[in-house]
């Protein structure tokens, strides 16, 4: 039951993708047609064009943006949708100037239409989004469940599928080496006696959160509850476990829970979305900046002896060594032991100490991520010999390099960078890795691209 309930579910939600999607691209068309019209007076190839590539480039977009989600709120769904439709119009515009054929379009008719395009897609995702919503939460007051299992992974689906205003949760059921129930939910019996509470509350869902221990309990339930009229789900408490970019899939009609995956096998597609995108911004970041790098090389050149560039051995992506450059910010000195930066640092010049303030120190990795090294974002590189300390003494530490290194990443904008004086700090910086891991998508890029100059000036940073 539970292949058959994810199964349902993931039917659904690509119903309420494609459902949206095509609204949303019928009504864009129809928008730049009636312009074309209102403008030209017929509808040109370039334009029968436009509209075929705006199909094209949407799907692959507003998927990798998760713009129909069912989980965003209005307000995020909105944003969303406005972050997918401008790096759309970006795409577009990048085909254009390439091909160069932006001349044969009308830029009143075009400047309407992506103002305009925006507009009316919000205003189908609003009565759509509202629908879905109030469908979903229908489904949801018709089906009441029960948690088998008291374990602290039971607690916490609990805390997250309970709500007040929709009484879906019942309670808990307990198991032999049952511990108290939180306040939450109130403990309806034993497992035991499974079949008559099933019963007694109309439930028409058990979740099985039991530990891999209880394996012979779990297959019990599982014949026990064949015959009744419930969805069965199972969650298997690995509460225990560091797991990484975990999913849970079929391998030849076998149900397989991936615990241990990396970005580049389980999506390959998007991954190569985000080197694209990640190189592309780094070569028009160069560019832009250039000016200010070549004015960083020859006060660096001026102010102390020494090359420009400090180049480091550190570990990326796979454990692959890769040499990171940044703009030297030391004297030259003979650190055999590759000492992190401290605050008040002796070894770090007037110049360097700015620069490293500002992070303009790091700007030379973009030619890092140009060569496809490094990306924007992900992990910061450490050097090899503080990977080589850490490694054994920090939990999972060596599980962050499952992804290129970034010049940004989640745990700088959430105050996890500068020195790790102590195996707590580096600790909690590891786990900030691993979330990004976990919960990676092209959207999250964004949103830390979007954040880190607010966080240049940390005090943290030193």
């Amino acid at each position: 039951m539970t292949s058959q309930y994810s199964a349902q579910m993931a039917q659904r939600r690509g119903l309420t993708f494609w459902g949206q999607w095509l609204c949303a691209m019928t009504l864009v068309n129809l928008l730049l047609i009636v312009l074309v019209h209102w403008r030209v007076g017929d509808l040109p190839s370039e334009y029968r064009v436009l509209m075929s590539l705006t199909v094209l480039g949407s799907l692959p977009v507003y998927s990798l943006v998760q713009v129909y989600h069912k989980r965003h709120g209005l307000l995020i769904g909105l944003s969303r949708l406005l972050a997918g439709w401008l790096i759309l119009l970006g795409l577009l515009m990048s085909i254009a100037f390439v091909t160069q054929t932006s001349a044969l379009f009308s830029r009143q008719v075009i400047i309407v239409w992506a103002v305009a395009g925006f507009l009316v897609q919000a205003a189908s995702f609003l009565p759509l989004h509202l629908f879905v919503r109030l469908y979903t939460r229908k489904i949801c007051h018709e089906r009441r469940a029960v948690i088998i299992g008291t374990c602290p992974t039971s607690h916490e689906l609990a805390r997250k599928l309970f709500d007040p205003e929709r009484p879906m949760l019942l309670g808990f059921v307990g198991t032999a080496d049952s511990g108290p129930a939180p306040s939450i939910l109130p403990l309806l019996g034993q497992v035991e006696d499974i079949r008559e509470i099933l019963t007694r509350l109309q439930a028409r869902r058990v979740y099985i959160v039991l530990p891999m221990a209880e394996a012979a309990t779990i297959e019990a339930l599982y014949i026990n509850l064949l015959d009744m009229n419930v969805d069965v789900v199972w969650i298997p408490d690995l509460g225990s476990m560091v797991l990484l970019n975990h999913s849970i899939s079929e391998i030849e009609r076998m149900p397989a829970i991936y615990l241990n995956e990396s970005l580049l096998t389980s999506h390959p597609g998007s991954l190569f979305c985000k080197d694209l995108f990640e190189r592309s911004v780094a070569a028009v970041a160069i560019i832009l900046l250039s000016p200010l790098l070549l004015g960083v090389a020859i006060a660096i050149k001026l102010t102390s002896p020494g090359p420009v560039l400090f180049k480091q051995n550190r570990h990326g992506c796979d454990g692959e060594v890769i040499r990171v450059w940044k703009f030297r910010s030391m004297r030259q000195h003979d650190d055999q032991q590759v000492r992190q930066a401290t605050r008040d640092d002796d070894r770090v010049t007037p110049l360097g100490r700015f620069l490293r303030r500002s992070s303009i120190d790091e700007l030379p990795q973009l030619f890092n991520v140009l060569f496809g090294h490094m990306a924007l974002v992900g992990p910061r590189p450490h050097a090899v010999t503080h990977n080589i300390y850490y490694t054994g003494k920090v939990h999972a530490y060596m599980a962050r390099h499952r992804l290129k290194p970034g010049i940004t990443g989640l745990a700088q904008i959430t105050g996890h960078r500068g020195e790790t004086e102590t195996l707590d700090k580096m600790q909690r910086r590891v786990a900030q890795d691993l979330n990004y891991i976990n919960q990676w998508s092209l959207w999250l890029d964004i949103k830390i691209l979007l954040k880190t100059p607010f966080t240049l000036f940390s005090k943290n940073i030193y």
